[in-house]
């Protein structure tokens, strides 16, 4: 799949994807967000991540772009906690959401949003202090990932941060068998022509999701590279109905996490945060 073609068919899909969002619930979230956040944190997986380490502390007064903002929650919650947040999304719907936030919400400083793809965005060098993306790179095919991460670089001040949450794909084994299991949208790759079609209509490209990929695009571009691996447990919630019972699980599960060795939880991880700080202008 090449860029335009990569490009298109996200675009696509998220704009069908984000105009069931409910802005009531976001709304919300954001009048909410002490209870909001401190349930998140602890409970659902990319909130877990992006805020690992008391991230929602450092955000006051930083300017913050965020890539494939989506459904604006993360940005909106962002822009509450004291940040001058700009919005990048290539689905026109995320700047729809954003008017009617910023309309309906007091924001000390309403959200930005810029529309379509990152690459064509105009912004000064050094003028971020923290990128970050919430499922959002491995829509990128790898050609893409590294034209990102160049721009990135380049609109970063020399001590800025990016973090990302996403998936992590450390077993190949783990990933054949969690395409074996159905879930809603998705047919198990036992049904081969049922897979194949929905393959063919999957948003995402064929690329490396491990933590050593990650790694490696980080130790290139950045003086400093960490990566957290979440998920190791967690990621069975799936097996449960949904409801109360299975958002203990995951509270339980992340807690559990934290005790195992670091080569279990980074082999069966489900998702990782991804910290990148410190460009390396001369690259």
């Amino acid at each position: 799949m090449n860029l335009k073609e990569n490009t298109l068919k996200n675009e696509q899909h998220f704009d069908a994807l984000y105009e069931n969002v409910d802005i009531a619930y976001i709304l919300k979230a954001l009048h909410n967000s002490d209870s909001f956040l401190a349930d998140a944190k602890v409970t659902d997986a990319s909130w877990v991540g992006m805020y690992y380490n008391n991230f929602d502390q450092d955000l006051k007064g930083k300017k913050v772009l965020e890539l494939g903002c989506g459904d604006c929650l993360n940005a909106a919650i962002m822009s509450v906690l004291g940040a001058e947040v700009y919005a990048n999304d290539i689905s026109q719907v995320s700047g729809k959401i954003i008017d009617q936030l910023n309309e309906n919400y007091n924001f000390e400083r309403p959200i930005r949003f810029v529309h379509g793809n990152f690459l064509e965005s105009d912004f000064p060098d050094n003028f971020f202090d923290i990128v970050v993306g919430k499922a959002f790179v491995h829509h990128l095919t790898k050609e893409q990932e590294v034209l990102f991460t160049e721009k990135i670089v380049k609109i970063l001040k020399p001590d800025g941060l990016v973090r990302y949450f996403e998936p992590a794909i450390n077993s190949k084994f783990l990933d054949q068998l969690r395409y074996m299991i159905p879930v809603s949208g998705r047919p198990s790759s036992l049904q081969r022509k049922k897979f194949k079609l929905w393959k063919e209509e999957d948003p995402h490209p064929d690329r490396d999701d491990s933590s050593k990929a990650y790694r490696t695009v980080g130790e290139k571009y950045f003086t400093k590279t960490e990566i957290i691996c979440f998920g190791s447990i967690e990621r069975y919630y799936r097996l449960l109905p949904y409801g109360d019972f299975a958002r203990k699980f995951r509270r339980f599960a992340f807690k559990i996490e934290r005790l195992l060795p670091k080569f279990i939880n980074q082999t069966f991880s489900r998702s990782q945060l991804i910290i990148y700080q410190f460009p390396k202008k001369e690259v």
